[in-house]
């Protein structure tokens, strides 16, 4: 799986996405920035937080549905009408909550200084 690319600006005052591992050369003054230079293992551990953030909301979503559907069958079938009702809350409410945690953990992340080659 490809990561995120990572923003390279330019002493020069460009800026272009980058993705890891590979190397840019500015337009505007010809230096060449190397993301290869960032710890690879930093890199990757960031990757797999931030894929453990989607998961769990992907997995409460699924416990949600899954306990919700069990009742269903167990109370009364007419349950399921309300699965897309409990759903839509779970998302009016829940994800604001998790969206707010992962922006908050996203502007904590470590930056770094490259220098060019």
């Amino acid at each position: 799986m490809k990561g995120p690319p990572i923003t390279v600006k330019c002493e020069c005052g460009a800026a272009k996405h980058v993705p890891y591992g590979e190397v840019w050369t500015c337009e505007g003054c010809g230096r060449r920035w190397n993301t290869g230079q960032i710890d690879a293992d930093e890199y990757y551990a960031i990757l797999r937080e931030m894929r453990r953030f989607r998961l769990s909301a992907i997995g409460a979503a699924a416990v949600l549905a899954v306990v919700f559907t069990i009742l269903a069958l167990v109370v009364s079938q007419s349950l399921f009408l309300l699965l897309p009702v409990v759903l839509g809350a779970w998302y009016v409410w829940y994800m604001p909550l998790w969206r707010r945690k992962v922006r908050r953990r996203a502007r904590s992340l470590p930056t770094w200084q490259l220098t060019p080659e």
